[in-house]
């Protein structure tokens, strides 16, 4: 039987897609997300989200109400999703913040913006925002806290969602021969130096990362 390690619980439609070919799945949160304070003053006419975790913290601030008058640039189709379910004005979305970064340089540079992210956010988009002299400003709205679980049983696939993930799972596993399968190139590239066989979901999805390590096994 093949043995998958998530390194994040998954939704139980999304295991079930690994219980229907008959893998064995261990599942973990090797990273937790934890809202911080923040004020939502000097908001800029256009928002910035490059993950769901920030939607998720900016929905509970008791002003969120006021930012749905403003456009919305994000990356990822789930962080797009939430958004526009909650009411916002998506623009533009991109799968990856490299995209989104040449899209404003490219078509919205005379525009000014409100990115909201978390602390151990990459450097990707302010760098090139920065760099295009593109008017905006940061706030920081939630945490990740690493949270790495002690070393599993032996398997043969491991399913990373996140740069963070990775680095939280390679403090206590060094990996040896297991296949790694990324959501992403950001994430694909910190386990590069760490794993033989690293493989990238064609779309960034949870979905399409767990198909990604069945068509593999299969």
């Amino acid at each position: 039987m093949i043995r998958i390690l998530s390194t994040k619980k998954l939704l139980p439609n999304q295991k079930q897609l690994l219980l229907d070919v008959d893998f064995s799945l261990i599942e973990a949160d090797f990273i937790k997300i934890a809202t911080t304070d923040f004020d939502l003053k000097k908001i800029n006419d256009n928002l910035i989200f490059t993950s769901q975790n920030a939607v998720l913290s900016v929905l509970e601030h008791a002003n969120a109400e006021q930012l749905k008058t403003k456009n919305v640039f994000c990356v990822g189709q789930k962080t797009k999703a939430l958004l526009e379910e909650n009411g916002f004005n998506v623009i533009v979305y991109t799968g990856y913040a490299a995209d989104l970064a040449e899209i404003i340089l490219l078509i919205y540079s005379k525009e000014n913006y409100t990115f909201f992210s978390g602390n151990l956010r990459r450097e990707t988009l302010p760098k090139s925002l920065k760099d295009g002299n593109i008017n905006f400003n940061e706030i920081e709205v939630y945490e990740t806290l690493l949270t790495p679980q002690q070393p599993n049983s032996l398997v043969d696939g491991i399913l990373f969602f996140s740069p963070s993930a990775v680095e939280s799972y390679l403090k206590t596993h060094k990996i040896k021969n297991e296949i790694c399968f990324c959501i992403g190139k950001t994430t694909a590239e910190a386990l590069s130096k760490h794993a033989k066989t690293v493989i990238v979901a064609d779309q960034p999805t949870i979905e399409d990362t767990i198909v990604q390590c069945i068509n593999e096994f299969k």
